[in-house]
């Protein structure tokens, strides 16, 4: 598997209850790495994935740390080291007092800066699915460096799928371009609010239906509600999410789209992939950040 997309630096920052306006509040940092394109290769390789690579850019201020980690978590790191723009930085901060809920404070940096450039059709040497991070949406040269992947993938007949990745960034781009720009895309892994923001309707089983008449496959995430298959405009499939105790929320969905992916290129019915993708979600939320944990040698 191929995956595309962001790769960036996590500060998390877990604190109780509302912030304090002007002043000091107590937090527990902690500096790691991310990037739900990154996030998803990293999960996709602890469930099993044969073998999973990551194309991404970063700048040369952490370019060296990003590699060590994707490296040691499995992943084959392809990262563009951006001469202009540091590795993009996520301040993520996590109430604990509101079920590990987060907000996301975003510089990009180099992660959206993924160039028509960067791509090479020999990416896709034995790579049997594609797998792109909608944040490079969020970008004029990433919307082309996607139309660029997406055409090359379509030519040697390899499925696409995308997660839309942020409902915020989603709205500023605008529902109808986001769904001209993923022409082309099998499998579709929105959130709930992703879902429901790209049809208009409310009920995200109702949003998962009809975006399953545009695309093939739709697996809506669904956080503590598990999780929707639809294909054909309606829904075949209902998955219940595990119980756990969160932590740290931060990449849960991330978690649940690598999973679920490694699990269809190891032979896995959708369905069955959403449950591996509900106990990754499970397992991602009991522990800061948003990568699998490593054990220590």
């Amino acid at each position: 598997m191929l995956v595309a997309g962001d790769v960036v630096t996590d500060v998390v920052a877990r604190h109780r209850g509302p912030l304090a306006a002007g002043t000091d509040t107590a937090a527990a940092i902690r500096l790691v790495p991310g990037g739900a394109g990154a996030n998803v290769a990293c999960w996709a390789a602890h469930q099993g994935c044969p073998e999973v690579r990551l194309l991404g850019r970063v700048g040369a201020d952490t370019a060296a740390w990003h590699e060590r980690e994707l490296t040691a978590s499995g992943v084959r790191p392809r990262l563009v080291v951006d001469p202009d723009a540091p590795t993009g930085t996520v301040v993520c901060l996590v109430d604990e007092a509101a079920a590990a809920e987060r907000t996301f404070l975003t510089d990009s940096g180099a992660s959206l800066r993924l160039a028509p450039g960067d791509w090479s059709d020999r990416l896709l040497d034995g790579v049997t699915r594609l797998h792109l991070s909608g944040y490079l949406l969020f970008s004029g040269v990433g919307r082309a460096f996607v139309a660029v992947a997406v055409a090359a993938a379509r030519a040697r007949g390899v499925p696409v799928s995308l997660d839309p990745a942020s409902a915020g960034f989603l709205a500023v781009l605008g529902v109808d371009r986001f769904l001209a720009l993923a022409e082309g895309v099998d499998v579709l892994l929105p959130s709930r609010d992703e879902a429901c923001l790209l049809t208009g309707l409310p009920d995200p089983a109702d949003a998962a239906a009809k975006l399953s008449r545009q695309f093939a496959l739709v697996v809506a995430k669904l956080g503590r509600n598990g999780a929707l298959v639809a294909r054909s405009g309606a829904v075949c499939a209902r998955v219940r999410a595990r119980p756990a105790a969160p932590v740290d929320t931060t990449g849960a969905g991330d978690a649940f789209t690598g999973a679920f992916l490694a699990a269809l290129l190891t032979g896995a019915g959708a369905e069955a992939a959403a449950a591996d993708g509900c106990r990754a979600g499970a397992v991602a939320v009991t522990h800061v950040g948003g990568r699998p944990l490593r054990c220590s040698p």
